[in-house]
């Protein structure tokens, strides 16, 4: 693992959209895996700002979000979907047809998985994995107690999740129970990984995932076993490691 820590979110974001943008120019028909949530957000801006200045051509990019709660259409305002069209979809030139995105409204949940997975095979493998992490340590929605060989699959949010992610909806109540996520082996599978964390609420999963053991309990730190794993801090996320980076 490569660890970078930055001395603000801004410039986090900075070198997360060169290390994209870079990928993507290498290989304009890159296979991008992306995540939803707050810290992501930044370096979407950044992309679509390299975008709008012609830097940037997405026509060609294939995108696998890692995943979708269970229960919500694409339209609704609060399902992931709807989140990456927002956020970055609406914005630059990608071709629809390639962008792929768990379907929290099937009806057939392990079927749908299956095809999931074959989809990302059919594309070659996801060539870079943009993550966040969980303040309990967990990438994608792979709660702590995951198997580390889990593929895509239907999971249970855990109660710290569920009242983080409740900041987005009216209520907690509204918040659903349940998610199609990639797995922790399907994640760690992609050839190329970027996990990035900000703000001091995420440093104690960020210590626990680089320098302590490889455990279901923190999803996370299957990624110290990553041939190519680029981990982007801000000061106040790398604020309780104890090594030097």
């Amino acid at each position: 693992m490569k660890i970078l820590i930055k001395k603000t979110y801004e410039e986090l974001n900075k070198e997360a959209a060169k290390i994209v943008k870079e990928a993507i120019q290498a290989k304009p028909n890159l296979v991008l895996g992306l995540a939803t949530g707050g810290t992501p957000l930044g370096c979407y801006q950044e992309l679509i700002q390299i975008h709008k200045a012609g830097k940037l051509d997405f026509s060609k990019v294939a995108i696998f979000n890692l995943d979708e709660y269970l229960g919500l259409s694409t339209d609704h305002p609060q399902s992931y979907n709807y989140f990456m069209y927002e956020n970055l979809l609406d914005y630059i030139n990608i071709n629809r047809e390639n962008f792929h995105i768990p379907d929290g409204m099937t009806k057939n949940i392990e079927k749908f998985c299956q095809e999931y997975e074959e989809k990302i095979q059919k594309a070659g493998g996801i060539d870079l994995q943009l993550l966040g992490i969980g303040r309990d340590g967990h990438v994608g929605f792979n709660e702590p107690g995951t198997p580390l060989d889990s593929r895509t699959q239907l999971v249970k949010l855990a109660e710290s999740t569920i009242k983080d992610n409740s900041r987005f909806f009216e209520r907690k109540e509204d918040v659903p129970r349940f998610a199609i996520t990639l797995g922790v082996q399907t994640i760690f599978e992609a050839k190329k990984i970027l996990l990035l964390a900000s703000g001091e609420n995420k440093a104690d999963a960020v210590a626990k995932f680089i320098e302590g053991p490889i455990t279901p309990q923190i999803t996370a730190s299957i990624l110290q076993k990553h041939p190519d794993t680029i981990v982007i801090l801000d000061e106040a996320a790398a604020l309780k490691l104890k090594g030097k980076y």
